[in-house]
């Protein structure tokens, strides 16, 4: 029998024994969440608008391997063409109502990001709503909460394409501006355009299959 889960009690508060993400059931100001990053700089957190602390745990190897496909084939459509800027997965995006929030992928046009100083851009959240984000959803992640971030949180506050990407179902809901999604289903030979907003941008689906045994 294993002593884990009683030595872990002993020194740990409850909600970080409970399954999901751990959440720090009190308000953090802006400047608060700040000084929280800045102290755990190797934790990924995340600040809804109510002031609570999302934490997020590391992600499985298949996960991680999926972000890092969709970010490649992002960022080399990106250095062809150079007109916006690539942010990966733990970069915190700050959005109206105070929330920090961080997408599997983002994109930002030069438009968009002409106004954030080279200090602003080094030294703080990224303060400007990306025109695309892509979440990828991982097996244990609830597709109802990812519905609700694309809408509540990415589509709401201003991106005009968003991919909610379930590698597992082999789905994909596709956001544009505050429309309903539409459902793709199934990845074989597919590719996923980038529209008006990534103009010759397309993501192969077959690279992100999960493998099978």
């Amino acid at each position: 029998m294993s002593t884990l889960a009683p030595a872990l009690s002993l020194r740990l508060p409850r909600e970080f024994l409970l399954p999901g993400p751990v959440i720090l059931d009190r308000y953090f100001s802006l400047d608060e969440f700040r000084e929280l990053c800045d102290h755990f700089p190797d934790l990924q957190m995340e600040r809804e608008k109510n002031g609570k602390i999302r934490i997020m745990s590391p992600v499985k190897a298949g996960s991680g391997k999926r972000e890092n496909m969709v970010g490649f084939f992002l960022t080399q459509w990106n250095y062809k063409n150079k007109s916006g800027e690539v942010f990966g997965p733990s970069t915190g995006i700050y959005l109206a109502g105070g929330a920090v929030k961080s997408p599997d992928a983002a994109w930002v046009s030069n438009e968009r990001m002409k106004n954030i100083s080279p200090e602003e851009e080094e030294n703080d959240f990224l303060q400007v709503v990306p025109d695309f984000i892509m979440e990828i959803r991982s097996q244990t992640d609830r597709i109802s909460r990812f519905k609700r971030k694309m809408t509540d949180t990415w589509m709401k506050n201003g991106v005009r394409l968003g991919w909610l990407i379930d590698p597992f179902a082999e789905k994909v809901y596709v956001y544009r501006d505050l429309q309903a999604p539409e459902i793709l289903e199934g990845f074989d030979g597919r590719l996923l355009s980038g529209e008006d907003v990534l103009p010759g941008f397309e993501m192969p689906l077959d690279e992100l299959k999960v493998k099978k045994r």
